[in-house]
């Protein structure tokens, strides 16, 4: 908790073209996101916080499948090994954890990135990242 999972989410659809603000999903559990696109196409995108699930059945009880079949929605998932075996592939992780302040004392994160084994399959190869 308080690693920045959803300031990531917010920088990251600012930089897709949000303008409007980005909320914590934690009490919604799904907070739903339209992106204008250049072709004039709009671009769903789902912000989900799974910390309160308690199954990952309830995933189906909520309707959640409905946001992950849809093939252009990007859906960004906080908590998402609460969903144990939910998630269809590929998939890639963003894992955030904090570590000690530096000698700023500016507070500071590790990011590690991981695509699942179907999405390294399929060609999502995070080496082809400029990071």
């Amino acid at each position: 908790m308080g690693a920045g999972k959803t300031t990531l989410t917010r920088y990251w659809l600012h930089a897709l073209g949000h303008t409007g603000a980005v909320k914590s999903p934690t009490y919604t559990l799904v907070e739903p996101y339209s992106i204008e696109q250049s072709n004039g196409t709009t671009k769903p995108v789902y912000h989900a916080d799974l910390y309160r699930l308690q199954d990952p059945e309830e995933l189906s009880f909520i309707g959640f499948d409905e946001y992950l079949d849809e093939p252009e929605a990007l859906v960004i998932i906080e908590w998402a090994s609460r969903a144990d075996g939910y998630l269809p592939m590929p998939t890639l992780f963003i894992d955030i954890t904090q570590v000690e302040n530096d000698d700023k004392g500016n507070e500071a994160r590790q990011v590690h990135l991981r695509v699942s084994k179907a999405g390294q399959a399929q060609g999502l190869d995070l080496s082809k990242l400029n990071i």
